[in-house]
């Protein structure tokens, strides 16, 4: 009789699954929860973009400057 299960081997696996039920359920409340992850992406922007001091990375001000400086030729070359 190899294919009983004992009453611990049972109660073990409904443990694992209630576990497994429970990161699942919590995966879908943080999927759900629109403003933490507006929150997480704002974070992990301001990370890409700044240095460890908090200042703007030197390749993200030399694109924003040059892109306004391809804006304002744009401009330029419309009105003229």
């Amino acid at each position: 009789m190899s294919d009983q299960r004992t009453t611990a081997e049972i109660e073990a696996d409904i443990a694992l699954q209630r576990e497994h039920l429970a990161q699942t359920v919590d995966q879908l409340v943080h999927k759900l929860d629109v403003k933490a992850q507006a929150k997480e992406r704002t974070a992990d922007l301001a990370d890409r973009v700044t240095t460890d001091s908090g200042r703007p990375r030197p390749e993200v001000v030399a694109t924003a400057v040059a892109l306004a400086l391809a804006t304002g030729v744009l401009v330029w070359w419309r009105r003229r």
